[in-house]
């Protein structure tokens, strides 16, 4: 793939993560695309994705995604991303808090064939969890 093709590809995911279009999304995966989060593990497969991707909107179902930068380096492209959302829909089985977050994360991919073949997704998982209301900390 060009740098064009995978810009264009990434600015296609903003525009699908932000219409919560989760059909959109998996059709940029490959059929046995490996994604690793701190929400899912590790799941492979275009339906695998499918349920982590619903897990999330289905929580926050207002999730915004702002790019804040692509690097990209022959077939490896770290998108970094903030995003915002409010706790409606209840994460992992809980209540929903009616809490915002927002939390920065960066999306390490591997592509081929106009497809992503890899993901990685970095973010505070906890710290997400302590701003949802679900997990409780003291200030420092």
């Amino acid at each position: 793939m060009t740098r064009e093709q995978i810009v264009d590809l990434f600015t296609q995911r903003e525009a699908a993560l932000n219409e919560r279009s989760v059909d959109k999304l998996v059709a940029m995966y490959a059929e046995d695309a490996v994604v690793e989060s701190p929400l899912g593990g590790t799941q492979q497969g275009r339906a695998a994705i499918r349920d982590v991707v619903h897990v999330f909107f289905d929580a926050f179902t207002d999730a915004t995604f702002r790019t804040d930068g692509l690097i990209v380096d022959s077939d490896r492209v770290a998108h970094v991303v903030t995003f915002s959302g409010i706790d409606s829909g209840g994460l992992m089985g809980m209540a929903p808090s009616g809490k915002p977050a927002v939390v920065p994360m960066v999306f390490v991919c591997r592509v081929a064939d106009g497809l992503i073949q890899y993901e990685q997704r970095i973010y505070d998982f906890t710290g997400m969890l302590v701003q949802v209301g679900v997990l409780k900390a003291r200030p420092a």
